[in-house]
């Protein structure tokens, strides 16, 4: 029986003048995510997209690509047929009668876009309801829990009858609120912050610091896998590989101790600014969290801010560890970023790090690096890479 795919718009369709825009990038955003399937057409309606695919069309993997798609709040696969009751009536037993023979409840729910169809929501519901019930009389009604909710949509130019709704990514399309660039080590936290804004219409680039031979060529790969699996909600991302080595031997020999790690931080924001300013990006994204670790106390986070004059972005900040792991599972960054490969941010780290430093004394203390200098070698010397994505869904 042939199935369409209705995709229920979430934020978009408050924004009023600008809501075509919106539209315009979340459409883009589906057919680049449905490639994968196979072909279709796409057309919009009422607060839906509606995609009718071709016979090649995979639907399994057509749905788990838009689940990923932000913009989207709710996905229902559906059965189209003509705008009758007795059409509504005749598909849903073809459609839904496996499930509901083996369901013990249910309930029926309808929406009638098209004020023109002859009986409304609740008589469509009701006389629903009814036929449901002649036919599969072990059924009970339960309208708070039920096994499977039948759902009858009719539309300016359709009906439609589906058994329930999948929950979408939400959030806005990626695209329609700039473009920011992330600093992402190998670590849980930054592909989740990543996540997070792309969830509000952020496009991203990547920035890597890569700190050969104390972190291996392993390390390298680990965050280029998990760039292809932020692809899946970001979409096609470049990742900028910058050579870290030699500022972190400079610094670890001319700074102090304590300090090693917020001077560190510190030139990474401003390599990372150089990059994003060369790359059209608006802002920088990281995945702090306060007090996790000694360089994400306030001073620290402040001292850090200093170095740079784009805003950063921190959308973990008050989050803790466990809440950061549970969105790194659902996203599917988790078993990635706890292979035991470690990062630059790992390399060097001082037994006592200052965790209330005054940025006077930081500025004092990069007195003796040529900074300038340290940036010009870094951004010259970065290997850019274009992320496609994973071969699977």
């Amino acid at each position: 029986m042939k199935e369409i795919l209705l995709l229920k718009l979430g934020e978009i369709v408050l924004k009023g003048l600008n809501r075509r825009t919106f539209e315009e990038k979340l459409i883009k955003n589906i057919r680049a995510a449905l490639q994968c399937a196979g072909n279709f057409t796409l057309q919009k309606g009422q607060s839906t997209l509606l995609v009718d695919p071709e016979p090649d069309f995979n639907m399994k993997i057509g749905v788990e690509a838009v689940k990923k798609i932000f913009g989207i709040a709710s996905i229902v696969v559906a059965a189209p047929c003509e705008k009758t009751f007795a059409s509504v009536c005749e598909t849903t037993i073809d459609y839904l009668g496996k499930r509901l023979e083996t369901a013990k409840t249910f309930k029926c729910e309808a929406k009638r876009s098209d004020k023109r169809f002859a009986m409304n929501s609740p008589e469509i519901c009701r006389e629903l309801g009814a036929f449901i019930l002649q036919r599969y009389p072990h059924l009970k009604v339960d309208v708070h829990h039920p096994d499977i909710v039948v759902t009858a949509e009719i539309r300016d130019y359709a009906a439609y009858v589906h058994g329930g709704r999948i929950k979408g990514a939400g959030g806005m399309p990626v695209g329609s609120n700039g473009k920011a660039t992330m600093l992402l080590s190998g670590g849980i936290d930054s592909p989740v912050a990543g996540y997070m804004v792309a969830k509000r219409g952020v496009s991203l680039e990547a920035v890597h610091f890569f700190s050969p031979p104390y972190t291996s060529e392993r390390a390298k790969e680990k965050v280029i896998e998990l760039a292809k699996i932020l692809t899946q909600y970001t979409g096609p991302l470049k990742l900028h590989i910058v050579p870290f080595t030699e500022p972190q031997l400079m610094i670890y020999e001319k700074c102090p101790e304590d300090l090693l790690t917020i001077i560190m931080r510190r030139i990474m924001m401003k390599v990372s600014q150089r990059i994003a300013e060369a790359n059209k990006s608006a802002a920088l994204v990281t995945g702090e969290s306060i007090g996790q670790v000694a360089s994400q106390t306030l001073e620290s986070l402040g001292v850090t801010d200093c170095a740079t004059s784009l805003p950063v972005i921190r959308p973990l900040i008050g989050m803790d560890k466990e809440e950061i792991i549970e969105v790194a599972r659902k996203i599917g960054t988790f078993e990635t970023s706890v292979l035991p490969y470690e990062d630059c941010c790992t390399v060097f780290v001082p037994k006592h790090p200052k965790i209330k430093p005054v940025l006077r004394f930081v500025e004092e203390a990069e007195d003796v690096l040529d900074i300038e200098a340290i940036i010009e070698k870094c951004v010259c010397e970065t290997e850019s890479i274009w992320i496609e994505g994973i071969d699977k869904i």
